[in-house]
């Protein structure tokens, strides 16, 4: 038992980065697909939505049955799908069936929050909150490993080989999960009915929400579609959260959000999620923009990977400092740290992109800021919710981050559609006005936190009340 238990951590970590290494075959490859498959860019940006949607739409619903007795087939059955949707990716004899193997990847969105919960319910209680800190930052550690090597195989080869690396990492993950994760139920679990009702409200709401925001680029901001599909949102999740108020077994127990501490963690997922997708994405078009753009780097898609290598450096870094961290400052202490040094990167690529060395820096400070900021919203939740509620709290902070990422996502297409050169690239004021926006977002965000840090400073202790 001890041995296994030596092990479990290790083959968690293994299992999430599942997630890193699936997220990785977005948006570097759009280009190389869209020419593959003789679709356009924009058409080639759906691989992007669809995976987004299932992903928001399974997220929750995954996290509602990880605090379930059957943790360990829940793991397994997911791993399953994304397997085969990678399989499906590579081998895709048109753009129809790929889109199906990149919605069926969808389900890496549910992984992390999976993987969460395991942690808290069979490692050693000493090391659960650094179990938990570790397993929240693997995702955006992998990213910066995933991408070098998804520009290495599709740079040299083909997207297909980069779709077969994916589909082998999933395989030795399932076994990884079959030999080591405890067998059986986990008899401490709640038996509970499950909330199909919530389930499809919360599903149909989050899709509509990202698919307006997605496609309103395209659509037009303020045609027919866009309106009607974002009044459809907000009407379904209205519903949806009057439905969970009146459940007494919810999908997400809305009563639990009211908690300081989660309120804070979800805050902050939407606000930094937003501006991280805005700095990784202009990030990398930058990377691989001509010269004459004026601020493009023009790299290969083999090199263009390495730019998301220092934020796996930052990321990794941090959440070791956190570790050590953790016993003697607040974790609450650590959202408004990791968010100064987001807003630090974010300000520098907003001041300064032309140059590698900028980019490179600003991602290794985005890694730092986010190694921090990830790692503390977990732990946050699990010590304000009991063992029971675990997997659907963290999986709903995962899917308010995929909607921050898709607001960052839409808000900077919106802008830099408005700032197009004639050779059909992005100017430079677009890109300066974009990095600007995503440099905004995280002051607000870091405002936001010190006032409430100041605000519970001053705030009587219970003894002293």
């Amino acid at each position: 038992m001890p041995d296994e238990r030596s092990r479990l951590v290790p083959a968690l970590i293994y299992s999430a980065l599942c997630t890193a290494i699936v997220s990785s075959l977005g948006m570097l490859l759009v280009p190389s697909i869209a020419a593959d498959m003789d679709v356009s860019v924009s058409t080639a940006q759906w691989m992007l939505t669809v995976n987004l949607l299932v992903g928001a739409i399974a997220t929750p619903v995954m996290g509602r049955l990880s605090d379930g007795p059957h943790k360990k087939r829940l793991l397994l059955v997911s791993l399953v799908v994304i397997l085969i949707g990678s399989v499906t990716a590579a081998t895709a004899p048109n753009f129809t069936v790929f889109l199906i193997g990149r919605g069926l990847q969808g389900l890496t969105y549910g992984i992390v929050p999976m993987t969460i919960a395991l942690a808290r319910r069979y490692v050693e209680p000493s090391r659960v909150q650094s179990s938990i800190s570790t397993l929240s930052v693997t995702v955006a550690s992998g990213i910066g490993i995933g991408y070098p090597l998804t520009g290495i195989i599709a740079g040299e080869t083909s997207f297909r080989l980069a779709f077969w690396f994916a589909s082998i990492f999933v395989l030795t993950a399932i076994v990884v999960v079959v030999r080591v994760i405890p067998e059986g139920p986990d008899d401490l679990a709640p038996r509970i009915p499950f909330d199909f009702g919530g389930a499809a409200l919360l599903g149909l709401g989050l899709g509509a929400l990202l698919l307006g925001i997605g496609e309103g680029e395209n659509w037009g901001w303020t045609s027919t579609p866009t309106a009607g599909v974002l009044s459809a949102a907000v009407v379904l999740l209205a519903a949806w959260v009057r439905v969970e108020w009146r459940s007494s077994h919810p999908l997400i127990n809305l009563r639990v959000l009211r908690s300081p501490d989660v309120l804070l963690a979800n805050g902050t997922a939407i606000g930094l999620g937003c501006a991280l997708y805005i700095g990784l994405s202009v990030g990398s078009l930058v990377a691989q923009a001509p010269a004459d753009t004026g601020y493009g780097m023009a790299l290969p898609v083999f090199w263009a990977g390495f730019v998301m290598l220092p934020l796996s450096v930052g990321s990794m870094t941090a959440n070791r400092v956190v570790r050590r961290l953790a016993t003697r400052i607040s974790l609450a202490t650590l959202l408004p740290v990791g968010a100064a040094l987001m807003t630090v990167a974010a300000a520098l690529l907003w001041m300064a992109h032309t140059e590698l060395w900028e980019l490179l820096v600003g991602m290794l400070l985005f890694g730092f800021g986010m190694g921090a900021s990830y790692a503390a919203m977990p732990a946050l939740i699990a010590r304000s919710v009991a063992a029971e509620e675990l997997g659907s709290s963290v999986s709903f902070n995962q899917v308010l981050r995929t909607v921050g990422s898709s607001f960052g996502t839409a808000i900077s297409g919106a802008i830099l559609a408005a700032h197009m050169a004639p050779s059909g690239h992005a100017t430079n004021g677009g890109i300066t006005a974009t990095f600007g926006l995503g440099a905004a977002l995280c002051v607000v965000v870091l405002v936001a936190l010190l006032l409430n840090a100041a605000q519970r400073r001053r705030a009587p202790t219970p003894r002293a009340a």
